[in-house]
């Protein structure tokens, strides 16, 4: 260990020169080397150091201490063996709640789809027949306006009113098969009723 005064210092760029009379040179010394010390090293200090060479062959002091000023306690950091223990503790409790969650969420989608299905398959069991009595009265029951085969070449291109229409059968077929439709006020099923142009046609 060699001993010093702080001959030079430079508190902006953190760095000073020792001169020892042990030494044939001035030893360079950054703060670096002091930052376990209360206080910033000044020039007049008597430095307690030793002596290693840099990589560019130039030597440096190290293990350095300021004598009569206090160093700072170095305080060792806190094993994190609690932390990790309760980060597992943590990743453990939350890995389970969503392993429970997934497996319910599967659950419930399984019971809705069973439930469903057995809902499909009685309602497949009691589905009623027909038979051909009722299709006798099938007419009867829900009378249908019978549009003449020339209704095949109309097409729904947003036309709405009477005014609109060049036949009887155009306007039944609009009124049964195109959206927004003004041309049976009564709602009965029969079109342009009061339109004179088709009064030979009904």
């Amino acid at each position: 260990m060699n001993k010093g005064l702080l001959k030079a210092w430079n508190d902006e760029k953190g760095f000073g020169f020792i001169k020892s009379d042990t030494l044939e040179h001035d030893t360079f010394i950054h703060i670096s080397a002091l930052k376990h010390m209360s206080r910033k090293p000044k020039v007049g200090d008597i430095i307690y150091f030793e002596v290693a060479t840099q990589p560019d062959g130039k030597s440096k002091a190290v293990n350095c201490r300021i004598e009569g000023v206090a160093e700072l306690k170095v305080t060792p950091k806190k094993s994190n063996h609690h932390r990790v223990a309760k980060s597992n503790f943590t990743d453990s409790f939350l890995g389970k709640v969503a392993s429970i969650s997934i497996i319910a969420v599967l659950g419930f989608i399984a019971v809705n789809k069973y439930t469903h299905y057995k809902s499909n398959k009685q309602f497949n069991n009691h589905t009623p027949v027909i038979t051909n009595a009722d299709l006798a009265t099938f007419g009867e029951q829900y009378p249908k306006i019978v549009i003449p085969k020339s209704t095949q070449n109309f097409t729904c291109d947003g036309r709405q009113h009477c005014s609109q229409m060049t036949s009887r059968a155009e306007a039944v077929f609009f009124i049964n098969n195109c959206p927004n439709t003004k041309m049976d006020g009564d709602r009965d099923g029969d079109p342009c009723e009061r339109d004179s142009r088709f009064q030979d046609e009904w």
